[in-house]
């Protein structure tokens, strides 16, 4: 039986932990909501890498970081809301500020392209937060930390607009989950879902393929259409 320490104890283990100034430096550069590579992390901190992992792991020990691998990258963000806010806490008590963060993905695939077969970029990510504000979807707290579930409200919304989702509720895959964006480090719609959206804004030609490339190049109908009907300005 695994013995839980007294609250004050881990508190102050949190607050070590936190208190090292490279890993402070870490932690306040991922307050901005966006994941980063350990090498990412690494500049921030003023460290090597091999010090950025052994700072990251125990980041990860603490639980104020999480991992997310996306193919061959490995991306740290903040475990939560909880840990956001005390680092938001202690920003207010010094009046520290934080650097914003500044994409290096090329300009043509950033606002808009394919992530396998759903969609991904500025619009992707802007789709995803306007489905949960919507609560057309909502985290599925019976499954994995990022899956999503349709709500009772979700569910006739998208279908009123040519979604499929009872074909997306069969298929053999994961139905949405928060699938990290690699420009905007913020989370997408993934999943039967996210295909499923991607495969009709393409039907009706909100957006269009470019050649040779993942990106892909919202028309003049899909603008008009984002932002009326999703309320999404492009």
């Amino acid at each position: 039986m695994i013995a839980h320490r007294p609250p004050d104890e881990a508190a102050a283990r949190i607050a070590e932990a936190i208190g090292e100034p490279a890993r402070a430096r870490m932690l306040y550069r991922l307050l901005d909501g966006h994941a980063r590579t350990s090498t990412e992390l690494a500049l921030v901190a003023g460290v090597s890498p091999s010090t950025a992992s052994t700072h990251l792991a125990r980041l990860l020990r603490e639980g104020l970081v999480c991992l997310q691998v996306q193919g061959k990258h490995r991306y740290y963000g903040l475990t939560g809301p909880e840990v956001a806010a005390v680092l938001e806490t202690l920003s207010g008590l010094t009046g520290g500020s934080r650097g914003e963060f500044v994409p290096g993905t090329p300009e043509h695939l950033r606002a808009a392209r394919s992530c396998y077969d759903h969609l991904a970029g500025t619009l992707g990510v802007a789709l995803h937060d306007r489905l949960l504000s919507l609560e057309w979807i909502a985290r599925d707290r019976g499954t994995a930390l990022d899956a999503y579930a349709v709500t009772a409200r979700g569910g006739p919304a998208l279908s009123k607009i040519g979604v499929d989702v009872e074909g997306a509720l069969r298929a053999r895959r994961r139905f949405a989950f928060a699938c990290l964006d690699w420009s905007e480090r913020r989370a997408h719609v993934g999943g039967a879902i996210g295909a499923a959206l991607l495969t009709l804004f393409l039907t009706r030609r909100w957006l269009k393929p470019a050649r040779d490339t993942r990106a892909l190049e919202i028309t003049g109908t899909g603008r008009r259409e984002f932002r009326t009907h999703w309320g999404i300005r492009l």
